[in-house]
């Protein structure tokens, strides 16, 4: 009959200083093998994204320092919160993220995860680490673009022009 998954996905936690702290060149959508009480504690939304990071290992891409907190009722077949995660790629996909992050300064960074169709994706990020000047540069057009559209609106709302 019905079916629970929808084709829209559940955002289960995101990595906001990630785009603060990098230039993501480009982003990649890879699955995630989990246990039983991961899956439960990701759907209680108990994760952190702040210290994962991707890397290569045997020719595969795993995901470390993902903290996803113990199940709350589980037994003795609770996951450990920070063990190393594989992540679910295409080949062609993981050669080509390998010889990117084999040029130098350039990580794998993960910057969300979420439910997709009933399976946990994470959104994996091709990035490039900014420098202090970069962050300050990046946070003043940021501001600059606000106060553009909070005039912009104003005048749209007819606030000024009125003489």
């Amino acid at each position: 009959m019905g079916t629970s998954r929808s084709a829209e996905p559940t955002l289960i936690a995101s990595n906001r200083k990630a785009r603060h702290h990098y230039t993501v060149l480009r982003t990649y959508e890879a699955g995630i093998v989990l246990a039983g009480t991961e899956v439960k504690s990701l759907r209680e939304g108990r994760v952190s994204l702040v210290d994962a990071f991707a890397h290569e290992r045997d020719g595969e891409i795993m995901l470390y320092g993902l903290h996803i907190a113990e199940y709350g009722y589980g037994t003795w077949t609770n996951h450990a919160p920070r063990r190393t995660r594989k992540l679910l790629l295409r080949r062609v996909e993981i050669a080509r993220l390998l010889a990117q992050t084999r040029e130098g300064g350039i990580a794998l960074v993960p910057l969300s995860m979420y439910f997709a169709g009933g399976w946990a994706k994470v959104e994996l990020g091709l990035a490039r680490g900014r420098r202090s000047y970069d962050k300050r540069q990046a946070l003043a057009e940021r501001d600059a673009n606000q106060d553009i559209a909070r005039e912009l609106g104003r005048r749209l709302k007819g606030q000024y022009g009125r003489g």
